[in-house]
């Protein structure tokens, strides 16, 4: 049952996520590409998780937000891509109100926070670069731990306001979600007494997590820049600007593609690029975290050698004593 009866209107009680439905002859190259995406975005994050957690070298702020970052961005992917996985082989892709909100709640509340963890990551760096003598001061484990809880506290704050917002109007338009997920531009499309007032707010509070947190990023990266041209050497320059480089590479990508989805102006022709667009920060961003963030960082590249080296000589030995106790 799709809709109910509440008071002189009808409301929906079921959504059917139309997703890439536009695109049958797709389906099944997209689950391998989302399938496959998705098991490297677990694996590569496991096992930055995993080598900051083992090697005492990296246990250092940076490394810890890092490692907030990947555990983030690995939940963030659980919330979306599984659900997107089943929809693109199932022929019913209905999901119910209740589902909707909780899922919705998760992913703006996880994707906020990985906005503010990046925040919080070039403040750590310029933290670093300024002031070397005094960071172990400045960015102790209590600092560290408090920025994190911030970070969570406020993107689910927000988040949770967002879902009361949209999930208190009435969706009587239709029940069909012009997306692959519950996102906040398709579902209030659907509602039929949606106010100005609560698409400002809405609009608000979306500036707030994108730009608010992009405006601290690129504070932090001015002074950065400022601080290492007058680093005398040419080679310590290169190698600051080259990390700084990459790490904005990153940034430009996440926050380049969200805002253009989440503040430009919407009609019913701005959601097919939308979906196209969702795809970088649901699935492309979280692929390059572990490549941009470790995989160019010899420290990181160093653990995982490690990890890799003690998986592969502890292999023989599991299975000898597993073929002793058989």
């Amino acid at each position: 049952m799709f809709y109910s009866n509440v008071g002189n209107h009808t409301t929906v009680t079921m959504f059917l996520l139309w997703g890439f439905s536009s695109f049958p002859e797709l389906l099944n190259l997209l689950f391998v590409v989302i399938l496959l995406s998705h098991v490297t975005i677990l694996l590569a994050n496991a096992s930055i998780m995993v080598a900051i957690k083992l090697n005492h070298n990296l246990h250092i702020p940076m490394y810890f937000f890092l490692f907030t970052l990947s555990f983030s961005e690995t939940c963030t992917t659980m919330v979306i891509l599984p659900q997107l996985m089943v929809d693109l082989l199932s022929e019913s892709k209905t999901i119910s109100l209740p589902k909707c909100a909780t899922l919705m709640f998760f992913f703006f509340g996880l994707a906020a926070n990985n906005c503010f963890i990046l925040s919080a990551m070039s403040y750590d760096h310029y933290t670093a670069i300024h002031n070397p003598l005094h960071y172990p001061i400045f960015m102790t484990r209590k600092i560290c731990f408090q920025l994190i809880m911030t970070s969570g506290v406020t993107g689910f704050s927000v988040s949770l306001c967002i879902v009361i917002i949209i999930f208190n109007l009435s969706f009587c338009n239709s029940n069909t979600i012009q997306h692959f997920f519950c996102d906040i531009a398709p579902l209030v499309a659907l509602a039929c007494n949606c106010t100005f007032l609560q698409k400002l707010i809405l609009l608000t509070f979306t500036i707030f997590l994108l730009v608010g947190s992009f405006i601290l990023i690129m504070v932090s990266y001015v002074f950065i820049v400022s601080i290492v041209v007058k680093v005398p050497s040419a080679k310590g320059r290169y190698k600051t600007f080259s990390t700084c480089s990459s790490n904005f590479t990153l940034v430009f990508i996440h926050y380049g593609f969200a805002c253009f989805v989440y503040l430009r102006p919407k009609n019913g022709n701005t959601f097919r690029d939308d979906k196209l667009m969702a795809v970088t920060y649901t699935v492309l961003t979280p692929l390059l975290n572990p490549i941009i963030y470790s995989l160019r960082n010899k420290d990181m590249q160093t653990a995982l050698r490690e990890i890799l080296g003690h998986g592969i000589k502890g292999f023989p030995n599991m299975v000898n004593k597993r073929a002793q106790n058989i």
